[in-house]
């Protein structure tokens, strides 16, 4: 893959266009991430995982169903760099619906990342709405809950990862005040 200039926009747009909200979240996410890389080491990592961490929604890549995993898998194969594709394998607590969904092991092929880059990552997931609109932690996980019916693999993994969540946005966040950003 061609990895010059802004070629994760390139490839976010060509793969999430066609899903007119999903692409409207990524580009938020994407615009936060680039007011964020600023405080992070690796922001242009940051940058380039947030632009993709949803691509794995995209049909003509989807093969297990779990975008985090869908999306690692075909950055992988398109040799991108291994701190953005475990980025996208592991971003906003991955790991706790891949071991609901009893798949666990296929996201242990990606190393999980950590720190501020990871933190950072997930503070922009969280803090921004399926349609783009910036939201509070709070809002965030109020609208993830009530998109997903209780019972649901999503709303039971955000129910059991949302103090972890928490942690790496209120990390991120005191960065960002630290920072004056």
């Amino acid at each position: 893959m061609k990895q010059s200039g802004q070629w994760y926009i390139e490839v976010a747009l060509k793969l999430l266009e066609p899903l007119a909200d999903r692409w409207l979240h990524v580009q938020a996410v994407g615009q936060c991430a680039e007011r964020v890389a600023q405080v992070v080491t690796d922001g242009d990592v940051l940058v380039a995982a947030a632009w993709l961490h949803d691509i794995g929604y995209a049909p003509e890549i989807a093969e297990t169903g779990f975008h985090p995993i869908d999306g690692a898998r075909y950055l992988q194969a398109q040799c991108v760099d291994k701190k953005v594709v475990a980025l996208v394998a592991h971003h906003s607590c991955a790991h706790v619906e891949a071991e609901r969904r009893g798949i666990a092991e296929l996201l242990a092929e990606f190393d999980r990342p950590a720190g501020a880059v990871a933190d950072a990552l997930t503070y922009c997931d969280m803090r921004r709405g399926p349609r783009g609109q910036v939201l509070t932690f709070e809002q965030r996980l109020a609208d993830i809950l009530e998109r997903y019916p209780s019972g649901s693999v999503v709303h039971e993994s955000i129910v059991q990862a949302k103090d972890e969540l928490r942690g790496m946005v209120v990390r991120t966040e005191a960065l960002l005040a630290a920072a004056q950003l």
